[in-house]
């Protein structure tokens, strides 16, 4: 559970990389962490301002009670989440990159806080075959 000392960005690992004008949230799907963005971060972060965290089922976060199975039973809560963190962080019109479940997230969040959000870029793949999706 967050406490009022700790915020969800804190407690979900939120971190900001590199110094550009232009603000890109990078969002990892189920079953995987921020680190599935290690190896493309060096070259975003020459032009723009980065900004990763770890959803609560992520391994990488180590308040496990954080991760409630009855609060998390549909996409919405992860969208609220999406929300508190970009508005923790005061973040304005930024570019979503949303990969597997994350692409949905993205999606419910820039309906309910659309000024939030420049533009959305939702990655999936195609389960039979790992065919990109885009």
């Amino acid at each position: 559970m967050v406490t009022p000392e700790k915020s969800l960005s804190t407690a979900l690992n939120a971190r900001t990389i590199g110094s550009g004008n232009e603000t890109i949230v990078l969002c990892h799907g189920f079953g995987t962490d921020q680190s599935i963005w290690d190896k493309i971060i060096p070259l975003l972060a020459e032009n723009y301002t980065l900004v990763l965290f770890d959803w609560p089922f992520s391994g990488a976060v180590t308040d496990k009670s954080l991760y409630d199975h009855a609060k998390y039973t549909s996409f919405e809560p992860y969208a609220d989440d999406l929300i508190t963190i970009i508005d923790e962080m005061d973040l304005k019109c930024v570019t979503f990159v949303g990969h597997s479940m994350s692409a949905m997230i993205g999606c419910i969040a820039s309906t309910k806080k659309p000024e939030l959000f420049k533009s959305c870029l939702l990655y999936t793949s195609d389960a039979a075959d790992d065919t990109p999706c885009v």
